[in-house]
């Protein structure tokens, strides 16, 4: 099985970077039998619309998962109770709108795919690790991938070898920095800390420079504008054993039109 995940999408520099250039990634890397991309930033880099979901699933996405940002646009709140392939993060408390784990198929086989949040400098929502504790316990499938949208980076570590063996790709969004640590941990499990973000690379995390600075230099609240410039996909390609789950390889994606 072989899995493309695409870092978080940021505006619409991001959505057409994806659109130009992921069907010259299935020439050059063969057929993905599964492709999932974090949609939280699509909006503007700030949320999700149903419009922007049906264009990326008409890209030939099987999947998205998301982060904090996926409550920004309140009118795409209820979506998620009616997509089930549109994630938000398992760990927020029960009652919350829509669902954090999903199963996908094609040609016969099966995806599972768990997004969870993390809690340090973020808001303090329920813990990730039992919570994926309690939905892994339940899963029948084989092959199980995982999102992790979280801040620090120790956390990430953390809850990628705590679930070392129990699940097959293990990657870190929503820094949007991509991270050159990418490996198969002792359980069997591929691992990245962030894949990075698809969007453009030329200012700040996805946002221009001039309108990101003056939060720095002035510390008062200001409008971010999205960047536009050196536009990148990043994420990772895994490739997984079909009858353990066990992960074969995992590489790094940063391609330019």
């Amino acid at each position: 099985m072989r899995i493309l995940f695409i870092g978080d999408i940021c505006g619409r520099p991001g959505r057409s970077a994806l659109k130009e250039l992921l069907p010259e990634m299935r020439r050059n890397d063969g057929s993905f039998d599964f492709v999932v991309v974090n949609c939280e930033n699509a909006a503007a880099g700030f949320g999700m619309t149903e419009r922007l979901m049906d264009e990326l699933f008409a890209l030939g996405i099987d999947a998205m998962t998301s982060g904090n940002h996926i409550w920004d646009k309140k009118e795409f709140v209820p979506v998620l109770d009616r997509e089930p392939r549109v994630l938000r993060p398992a760990n927020y408390p029960p009652g919350a709108p829509g669902s954090g784990y999903c199963v996908i198929e094609r040609n016969g086989r099966k995806l599972g795919i768990l997004n969870l949040q993390g809690r340090a400098f973020m808001s303090p929502i329920d813990c990730p690790f039992r919570v994926a504790d309690a939905i892994l316990s339940d899963a029948k499938e084989i092959a199980i991938m995982v999102d992790f949208h979280a801040e620090a980076t120790a956390e990430k570590v953390a809850l990628g070898r705590y679930l070392d063996g129990r699940v097959s790709l293990f990657v870190g969004t929503h820094t949007h920095v991509q991270t050159a640590d990418e490996s198969i941990l002792t359980g069997g499990t591929a691992y990245i800390t962030d894949v990075g973000m698809t969007g453009g690379h030329g200012g700040i995390i996805g946002n221009s420079y001039d309108s990101v600075l003056p939060k720095f230099l002035l510390g008062v609240p200001t409008k971010f504008e999205i960047e536009d410039t050196d536009p990148k996909v990043e994420g990772v390609i895994a490739d997984v054993d079909d009858e353990t789950g066990r992960a074969l390889a995992i590489r790094r994606v940063s391609v330019s039109p």
